[in-house]
């Protein structure tokens, strides 16, 4: 008789730590990389499985609907659901691999207690334990201070399912607290299409198949994005011409039609550049700029005085005939669309790089049409009633006082957590809770905020795995996956909204956020009654429907979510961004001319601000853009991901390999003033002689972390928008030398 293994059998195996020989036993998840796996497609999944709809919650554009198969309790295969025409049935490498994030046998079963901190000295303690230790501290904390402002919260993209947002709702209920605000992402573009434009809005990704030229700007959508590169070939196929301008030769550079190999950061001198030759030759959208903008009268006044082809030949290593033809075809051939990349605005000057590619579309009358824009991505589907987040302060609450006299939450810089951890006073913060995300590998200057933890009375994590982060807490909480909670996902990219089935009971001891969050509140009112006005019961689909309004059902084209069980939709807006005329800026319209940014202390025009140089003693810009293999510190750590990206290493062109005596293989140290990581050297002509690259990961088994050396620097923008300004990670300068 044929082994049989239920979901019991299963998980009892884990428990014995055999996940591997349990999952080939059963005969489905015997492939030994991504490849092979979704070649196979496991096809003994289908017969008797349960198929269950879910979303892709992790912080990437394509936000994937998916179809998981389910039987006899274990999720035996994801693949994509069709329905969804923007990822078309299909997932990237990272999601084919779900199936083994679920079952890792590294997954965090139950809660964990660690004594002393950082000391790797865990044991196993119930969810009782747990959140008594936890309640107690609260408590302990709001008598000893008067507030529970001590208490800080550091939550952010590490899942973004709109239920995750209860562990604010959770901080919330007991009071006025202390919060990391901003994001490392994209703060300085988001800043600058609001000040361009008055938000971030992008076509239909969809719609890029009837652009004609298309220039992907700082981005790498092959890696990246991977569904919207459909739309990319199709537009070729129709006649399009494709651009990439990178640093690196990545692998969307492969692909295109015209590769420019800019200097890092001069994005903005190669915008303002063409944009003095189409003013000269007179491809200039006059008619549209009248109908539409302000301040172009003064833009031309500062490209006639300022700007020539030869000074941004010189500013941006590309040649003056290449700009010149670059500005001609976008100029002249219509509908020319530009995608805006997020680690092109990761710069001391990268908002105002985005507001002259901004300029750009605009004066050549490409916003708002079908098949152009200035695309870097939008919240239009973010209409959400936030019911999991909003809740109100229990009575008699303190916090930061207002100048009218109201009370509110103490923010800190999530951009510079860890001295801003250490640097914070009356009162000072004692407790943290560290949510979807993974700040000790993620951070500039891990080393300060490991040092700021070190200060902690108690430091709470919730995540999958034992992460860096993790490893230096006092209380780790394990968090379900997707396919363990119910939950609704909407995409930063394109325009599909779609709720997330439970299609499997948690792993272990697991639990959603909200679920967490009820679970405190009964234990903080069972200890002081009145103190937390979060809900103590509900389950997770009712709080799914407690997210939805008139307007978002609206804009889906449905009465009610449950509708969302037949399919994802996809909401009704406009395929071009602005088509309507309706900008939501002071003046209503596009404004080359901001009259936001001086309030900020900016330029009101999209000026060339010079890029951040390097010194002699360091003088290699360190550029850490993402793998395909992960997202942040997720995925790498799975072992599908292992096998074929076992080790970290360094991208070094051919002639600073020869100068530094490095061959390929070598290990060598990259280093700066405030620290260090040593990686295996890979020589390659994609990177430049002045350039050195490694891809940002969490490799669970080895001591690597990039941001060793990477410094708190702000980017220019993000302060009016996010809250603070964003991260310079790219205007980051080492030295390299060979350890062995």
């Amino acid at each position: 008789m044929p082994y049989q293994l239920t979901r019991r059998s299963f998980l009892k195996g884990l428990a014995a730590g055999s996940a591997l020989s349990a999952l080939t036993a059963y005969g489905g998840l015997k492939m030994a990389t991504p490849a092979a796996a979704v070649e196979a497609g496991y096809p003994e999944a289908g017969a008797g499985a349960k198929v269950f709809r879910n979303v892709c919650p992790r912080n990437c554009y394509d936000t994937c609907s998916m179809l998981s198969y389910v039987k006899d309790g274990v999720l035996r295969k994801v693949s994509g659901d069709p329905v969804n025409t923007f990822t078309n049935g299909r997932l990237c490498v990272k999601g084919y691999t779900y199936t083994r994030r679920v079952y890792s046998p590294d997954r965090l079963k139950y809660p964990m207690k660690q004594e002393p901190r950082g000391s790797g000295k865990w044991q196993r303690i119930s969810w009782d334990e747990a959140l008594e230790i936890i309640a107690r501290k609260i408590l302990a904390i709001k008598k000893e201070y008067g507030s529970t402002l001590p208490i800080c919260l550091n939550k952010y993209s590490g899942n973004f399912d709109i239920l995750h947002y209860g562990i604010e709702g959770m901080m919330s209920s007991i009071g006025y607290t202390t919060r990391a605000l901003g994001t490392p992402c994209w703060p300085a573009g988001i800043d600058a299409q609001t000040y361009d434009f008055g938000t971030l809005w992008n076509n239909d990704p969809e719609d890029l198949v009837n652009s004609r030229y298309i220039i992907l700007w700082g981005v790498n959508p092959a890696w990246t994005s991977i569904h919207s590169m459909r739309f990319i070939y199709a537009a070729r196929e129709q006649g399009a011409k494709i651009v990439v301008i990178d640093p690196i030769v990545t692998a969307t550079a492969s692909k295109a039609d015209l590769y420019l190999q800019i200097k890092p950061s001069t994005d903005g001198a190669l915008a303002l550049g063409m944009a003095r030759h189409i003013l000269d030759n007179g491809w200039v959208d006059g008619e549209y700029l009248k109908a539409n903008a302000v301040g172009w009268e003064e833009f031309f006044a500062y490209l006639r005085r300022e700007v020539t082809l030869d000074w941004a030949s010189r500013i941006t290593g590309i040649p003056a005939r290449v700009i010149a033809d670059l500005a001609r075809e976008y100029a002249t051939t219509k509908p020319a669309a530009i995608w805006i990349g997020y680690g092109m605005q990761r710069h001391t000057n990268g908002g105002q790089n985005v507001r002259a590619i901004d300029a750009l579309a605009a004066i050549t009358g490409n916003v708002g049409k079908s098949g152009g824009g200035a695309l870097y991505g939008h919240l239009e589907t973010w209409g959400f009633n936030y019911a999991a987040m909003t809740m109100p302060k229990p009575p008699g609450a303190v916090g930061v006082k207002k100048p009218d006299g109201t009370m509110s939450d103490r923010y800190i810089n999530i951009n510079n957590f860890g001295a801003d951890l250490l640097n914070t006073t009356d009162p000072p913060i004692k407790m943290l809770w560290i949510a979807c995300r993974n700040p000790l590998s993620q951070d500039p200057e891990p080393q300060v905020v490991q040092k700021a933890f070190e200060n902690m009375d108690l430091v709470v994590t919730v995540d999958h795995f034992l992460t860096r982060t993790a490893a230096w807490s006092d209380i780790v909480l394990p968090a379900t996956t997707q396919f363990e909670e119910h939950g609704v996902n909407a995409s930063y990219w394109h325009y599909w909204i779609g709720i997330n089935e439970q299609a499997i009971e948690p792993y272990f001891e697991a639990k959603n956020d909200v679920q967490i969050a009820m679970l405190l509140a009964a234990k903080l009112n069972a200890l002081e009654p009145g103190s937390c006005t979060y809900p103590t019961s509900g389950n997770l689909e009712e709080w799914v429907g407690k997210e939805f309004n008139p307007k978002i059902l609206d804009l889906l084209g449905i009465s009610d979510y449950s509708e969302l069980k037949k399919g994802p939709r996809k909401a009704k807006l406009l395929t071009a961004a602005w088509s309507d005329g309706k900008f939501r800026t002071p003046s209503g319209k596009i404004e080359i001319k901001s009259s936001e940014a001086p309030k900020y202390g900016l330029p009101a025009l999209p000026v060339y601000v010079p890029e951040k140089q390097a010194s002699p003693e360091y003088p290699y810009r360190f550029l850490t853009p993402h793998s395909p293999y992960g997202i942040h510190s997720q995925f790498q750590n799975i072992d599908w991901m292992q096998n074929v990206n076992p080790e970290p290493y360094v991208e070094i062109h051919p002639a600073t390999a020869a100068a530094k005596g490095i061959k390929d293989g070598d290990w060598v140290k990259v280093y700066n003033e405030i620290g260090y990581v040593t990686l295996k050297a890979r020589i390659t002509a994609t990177t430049a002689p002045e350039i050195l690259v490694a891809y940002e990961a969490w490799y669970k088994d080895l001591n690597y972390n990039l941001n060793y050396t990477v410094k708190a620097v702000p980017s220019d923008m993000g302060k009016k928008a996010t809250g603070n300004r964003g991260l310079a990670f790219h205007d980051n300068f080492v030295n390299i030398e060979k350890v062995r």
